[in-house]
């Protein structure tokens, strides 16, 4: 979807500013956030692709006045209100209201939380067809304006690339977050010129690669 989240390419924000020597957390509340986001994600209730369009649906003043971590925080938040496991009135009390009911997946206890880490969650699928494209062939990204969630970022829609490699069969994020299945698609790294992104101001030797699915491209 076009929302706030989506902001490459765009003006106005200001330079990105670079923290030297920048810790994962800067206070110890970012560090539960991260961890309680990862524990309830582990039963299972909803998937990775939903908890970023949870994020990206953010009101966007919130999102836009938010840190990273406050967005991960109110993200989850909308999930556990959408999937019943917490209602609003227990979030604000801090107060348990309401019988636990059973998830898909039992919760990840301390002793598990290495092993689960070092497993991840791989979105590698087997191919359901041959690849379309290769390295070096000519593509050109849809123009689209999706009211779900999507990976194809504003800046680089409608705009020529070149394939620069292929990464295997992955899970398409734009069914996946809409509980849609995981429609696995190849997926490509592409390489697209800063001048056909952003004008021939830039110089010519500048690119950007960014990591598309095979729905997003079009041959040329």
């Amino acid at each position: 979807m076009n929302g706030a989240h989506d902001l490459g390419g765009m003006m106005g924000f200001g330079p990105v500013i670079a923290e030297t020597d920048e810790p994962v957390f800067h206070t110890e509340w970012e560090r539960r956030a991260f961890a309680v986001t990862l524990a309830m994600g582990a039963l299972g209730e909803w998937n990775l692709d939903q908890s970023r369009h949870a994020r990206e649906t953010l009101p966007p003043p919130q999102y836009l006045t938010s840190s990273y971590f406050q967005i991960w925080l109110a993200g989850l938040v909308k999930l556990l209100e959408e999937h019943g496991l917490a209602t609003s009135d227990e979030l604000a009390s801090g107060t348990v209201r309401q019988p636990a009911r059973q998830t898909r997946k039992p919760q990840l206890k301390a002793a598990g939380v290495v092993s689960a880490m070092a497993k991840g969650g791989p979105v590698d699928r087997a191919a359901p067809a041959d690849a379309l494209y290769k390295p070096g062939d000519k593509i050109v990204t849809v123009n689209m304006h999706p009211s779900g969630h999507t990976r194809l970022a504003r800046y680089l829609r409608g705009h020529k690339g070149e394939i620069a490699s292929v990464h295997g069969c992955h899970v398409f994020p734009d069914s996946n977050a809409m509980g849609l299945g995981e429609d696995p698609h190849w997926l490509y790294s592409v390489k697209f010129s800063a001048c056909e992104l952003w004008g021939g101001s830039h110089r010519r030797d500048d690119y950007v690669f960014a990591d598309l699915w095979e729905p997003y491209l079009i041959g040329r």
